[in-house]
C-alpha cells in the first residue's frame, strides 16, 4: 500500500535520452518506468527529442490513434510531435517532439529566460542550443497536453467547471531540460516541477580538467569555476533550475555534496538509482551465455595476440563512457601494469577496456583472421602445416592492443598511456590488455555480441572511478554475477559500503577502494592487489563471490528505491 499522502494523477518526464539510448539516464528511465506504472495510479508520459524523424526508431512505435484529439490540437498550435509507445518494459506513452523550429526564435527565448529567471545564455556553445531548444519545445508540449487533454478530461468528467484539477508532476532530467522546467513553472504554476541532476555540469568539468575536486571542495565557488572553465551557460541553467523548481533531487550523497557547494542548493530528496534485472538470464540460459561470451572473447584475444588462452584465464573488464580520468581508466591501466610486474602472479589475466572512442571501424586484419578457416586456407598455401599455424595463427597482429581502428590512433589517451608505460601485450607477460573502442551493440564487426551478452563472460569487473555520481556499470556487473571493484568516489561504492556499515571487501562481492585527490599510488596498488588476490582464489570461493555479487544487486531493484521518487512527488506537490 502506498503510504504517501499526496500522489500524482499524471507524471510527465522529460529527458534527451527518452527513446534515445545514450548513457546512464536512459537506463534510469527505461528500467524504472514499469515500476512507476505498478506503484502509482498515475498516467505516465515521457517526452523526448525526435532525432529520427522519418527514419524508423527501433525504440519507439508510433500509434496515430493514441490521443488523436490532442495530437490534432497540438498540431494546430504549431507543435510537430509524434505520439506512441517507448519499447521498454511497461511500454509507456512517449511523445517525440521536433524542436528545430524554435531555432528561429532562439534569441527571443534566451532574452526571456534572462528577464524571467536570470539564466545566462550569452556564453552558450556546443550542445547548449540544441538542448535548450528541445527543453523549450518539451515544455510547450507539456503545456498543450495539460490545457487540452488533462484539464479538458477533468472538466468533462465532473459536473461543474470549478472541479478539483488533477495533480501533475513534470520531472526534468539533467541541465539539458532545465530551461523548459522554468518556463513551464512560469506558465502553469499548478504543475509541480521536479529537477533531477545526475551529475553537476561544473563538478564534471572540474574533474575532467584535472583539477582536485574533492580535497578542495569546500573552497570552490561554482560561479567562479564556471567563469574559469567557460561553463557559464550550462552552470547558470542548472543552478537557476535547482533553486526555482518545487523539488530538486540528485542521485547520491556524493553528488548532493557537490550540489550544496557548487549550486548552493542541497537536494530536497536523494533519488537513488535502481534498475530491473529482467534482462539478466537465469539458470541454464545464464550458464550458456557465460560459456559463449568467454569463447568469443578468448577467440578474439587469441587472433589479435597470436597465442592460445586457457579456459581458466581470468577475464577482467571495465566499461562506460570514455572519460579517461573520471572513469578511472588511467589508474586501471597503471594497476594492470603493476600487476604485470608482480612476481607472484601465476595465472593469465586478460583485461578488456570497453569504452567507445573515435572509432573508424573494425580492424580488417583482425576480421580476416577471425573469418579464416584452417582447412580453406591450407588449400591455398604451400606452407607446411606447422609453419602455417605459426605464421598465420600464432603471430600477433601489428599493434596487438586494440580491436578497431581509430581516427586518432596516435593521440588517443588510452593508447598513449599504454605506450608510455610499456603495456604492449608482450608474449612473455601474464597480463594482456585489449582496448575495445566501440559500442558493443551486436554489430561491431569483431565480437558481434551486445554488451549484455558479453558481460556474463567476465570473471572480475573494475570501475575505479574518480568522478561517478552513481555508477550503473558496476551495478550491472554484479547483476550478472561478476564480482566488482569500485571506489568510494562513486555513488554505488558508497551505497555498497552502507550495506555493510564499513568498507565492502572483495569477499563481499564488491570491493570498494578508497580514493582521494592525493592517494593515487596507494589506490593503484590496492586495485592491483585486489586483482591479484582474486587470481589466487579457488573455484569454491569464486562461486561464493559470484553469488554474493548477485545478492547485492537484488538490493538495488527499483521496487526498493521507488520510494524516493514517491517522496519527491509528495514534496513537489505540497508546494
Amino acid at each position: 500500500m502506498n503510504v504517501h499522502k499526496t500522489t500524482p494523477d499524471y507524471i510527465i518526464e522529460v529527458s534527451w535520452e527518452v527513446c534515445n539510448k545514450v548513457g546512464g539516464i536512459y537506463t534510469v528511465l527505461s528500467t524504472r518506468a514499469k515500476t512507476i506504472l505498478t506503484k502509482t495510479d498515475a498516467q505516465l508520459m515521457f517526452i523526448g527529442p525526435d532525432l529520427w524523424k522519418e527514419t524508423a526508431n527501433p525504440l519507439f512505435k508510433e500509434d496515430k490513434r493514441l490521443m488523436a484529439g490532442w495530437r490534432k490540437k497540438a498540431t494546430e498550435e504549431g507543435l510537430n510531435i509524434r505520439i506512441g509507445r517507448w519499447m521498454i518494459p511497461g511500454e509507456p506513452v512517449a511523445v517525440l517532439v521536433d524542436f528545430t523550429p524554435y531555432y528561429n526564435i532562439k534569441n527571443d527565448i534566451y532574452a526571456e529566460a534572462w528577464n524571467l529567471f536570470k539564466v545566462d545564455s550569452l556564453h552558450a556553445y556546443g550542445d547548449y542550443d540544441e538542448a535548450s531548444m528541445f527543453s523549450y519545445a518539451a515544455a510547450k508540449v507539456a503545456e498543450s497536453y495539460y490545457r487540452n487533454e488533462i484539464v479538458k478530461k477533468a472538466k468533462t468528467s465532473q459536473a461543474d467547471n470549478n472541479c478539483q484539477l488533477p495533480k501533475v508532476i513534470y520531472q526534468a532530467h539533467e541541465w539539458m531540460t532545465g530551461l523548459g522546467a522554468l518556463f513551464l513553472k512560469h506558465w502553469i504554476p499548478s504543475i509541480a516541477t521536479i529537477f533531477t541532476t545526475h551529475a553537476t555540469s561544473i563538478g564534471r568539468s572540474i574533474a575532467g580538467n584535472m583539477k582536485p575536486l574533492y580535497d578542495y571542495m569546500e573552497g570552490y565557488n561554482g560561479d567562479q569555476m564556471a567563469d574559469e572553465l567557460n561553463m557559464q551557460s550550462k552552470h547558470s541553467i542548472e543552478k537557476q533550475t535547482a533553486h526555482r523548481v518545487d523539488c530538486f533531487t540528485t542521485v547520491s550523497e556524493i553528488t548532493d555534496r557537490e550540489c550544496a557547494q557548487l549550486l548552493e542548493k542541497k537536494a530536497d530528496v536523494i533519488t537513488v538509482n535502481g534498475f530491473e534485472d529482467d534482462f539478466v538470464p537465469k539458470g541454464a540460459a545464464f550458464t550458456a551465455k557465460r560459456k559463449e561470451a568467454r569463447k568469443v572473447m578468448l577467440n578474439v584475444a587469441s587472433k589479435l595476440l597470436g597465442q592460445e588462452f586457457a579456459d581458466d584465464t581470468i577475464i577482467v573488464s571495465t566499461g562506460g563512457r570514455y572519460e579517461f580520468r573520471n572513469k578511472g581508466i588511467d589508474i586501471l591501466l597503471e594497476s594492470l601494469n603493476r600487476l604485470a610486474h608482480e612476481p607472484s602472479l601465476d595465472r593469465d589475466v586478460l583485461a578488456f577496456i570497453n569504452v567507445p572512442a573515435w572509432v573508424k571501424g573494425p580492424r580488417e586484419d583482425l576480421r580476416n583472421k577471425l573469418k579464416i578457416e584452417n582447412e580453406k586456407l591450407k588449400v591455398n598455401t604451400n606452407l607446411p602445416e606447422d609453419n602455417f599455424q605459426f605464421s598465420i595463427f600464432n603471430s600477433p597482429l601489428e599493434n596487438p592492443v586494440i580491436t578497431h581502428e581509430l581516427y586518432n590512433m596516435d593521440d588517443d589517451k588510452a593508447l598513449s598511456m599504454m605506450r608510455a608505460i610499456g603495456l604492449n601485450n608482450a608474449s612473455e607477460s601474464r597480463v594482456k590488455v585489449i582496448f575495445v573502442p566501440c559500442y558493443l551493440n551486436g554489430d561491431d564487426g569483431i565480437f558481434n555480441l551486445p554488451y549484455y551478452d558479453l558481460l556474463p563472460g567476465d570473471d572480475l569487473a573494475v570501475y575505479p572511478s574518480y568522478y561517478e555520481p552513481w555508477g550503473y556499470t558496476p551495478l550491472e556487473s554484479v547483476a550478472f554475477h561478476v564480482p566488482t571493484i569500485t571506489t568510494d568516489l562513486a555513488g554505488f561504492g558508497l551505497w555498497a559500503n552502507s550495506l555493510k556499515g564499513e568498507y565492502s571487501q572483495l569477499e563481499d562481492g564488491v570491493k570498494v577502494i578508497h580514493r582521494t585527490d592525493s592517494n593515487w599510488d596507494e589506490a593503484a596498488n590496492e586495485i592491483k592487489n585486489s586483482i591479484l588476490a582474486f587470481t589466487k582464489m579457488d573455484a569454491k570461493m569464486v562461486t561464493q563471490l559470484r553469488r554474493r555479487a548477485a545478492d547485492i544487486s537484488k538490493k538495488a531493484l527499483w521496487d526498493k528505491f521507488v520510494k524516493y521518487y514517491l517522496e519527491a512527488y509528495e514534496v513537489a506537490l505540497s508546494k
